[in-house]
C-alpha cells in the first residue's frame, strides 16, 4: 500500500512537470514570435519561416495543453505517448531549422544593400539586437523541445 501512494505522488509530480514544460515552451516560443514580428523583417523569406514555425508551434502547444488539462486525453482512445513523441519530434526539427534561419539572418548584420543609391546595412543596430535576442530564444525553445523529445521517447519506448 505504501508503494502505491508513492507511485501516485510521483505520477502527480510528473503531470505537473509536464504542464510546466509546455508552459516554458509556449513562453519562449511566444518571445521568438514577438521579437521577430517587432523587427522590420528585412529578409521575409527567412524570417517568414521562423514566424510560421513559432506561431504554429505556439498554437499547437496551447491546443495540446488544453486537451491535457481538460481531461480529453482520457476520453480519446489513442496512443498518447506516441503522439507526444511525434509532436515533439516534428516541432523540434522545425524549430531547429527556424533557429538556423534566424541565426543566418542575424549574421547578415554587416551586409550592405543598395537602397536608393546609398549603401546601408541590412540591419540597423536596434534590429540587430532584436534579432540576436530572437536567435537566443529560438535556441532556448529548440533546447526545450529537444528535452521534451527525449522525455517523450523514454515514455513511448516499451
Amino acid at each position: 500500500m505504501r508503494r502505491a501512494r508513492r507511485g501516485w505522488r510521483w505520477a502527480g509530480c510528473t503531470a505537473v512537470r509536464r504542464e510546466t514544460r509546455l508552459e516554458e515552451k509556449e513562453v519562449f516560443g511566444g518571445l521568438v514570435w514577438i521579437l521577430v514580428a517587432s523587427s522590420n523583417v528585412p529578409l521575409p523569406l527567412l524570417q517568414g519561416w521562423v514566424m510560421f514555425v513559432s506561431v504554429t508551434a505556439f498554437v499547437l502547444s496551447l491546443v495540446f495543453l488544453g486537451m491535457f488539462l481538460s481531461g480529453m486525453v482520457t476520453q480519446i482512445d489513442a496512443n498518447w505517448n506516441f503522439l507526444d513523441f511525434a509532436y515533439h519530434f516534428t516541432v523540434f526539427v522545425f524549430y531547429f531549422g527556424a533557429f538556423l534561419l534566424e541565426a543566418a539572418t542575424t549574421s547578415l548584420h554587416d551586409l550592405h544593400c543598395n537602397r536608393t543609391a546609398t549603401l546601408q546595412p541590412l540591419l540597423n543596430d536596434n534590429q540587430y539586437n532584436i534579432n540576436v535576442a530572437a536567435t537566443i530564444f529560438a535556441f532556448v525553445t529548440t533546447a526545450c523541445y529537444g528535452c521534451s523529445l527525449g522525455l517523450a521517447l523514454r515514455r513511448w519506448r516499451p
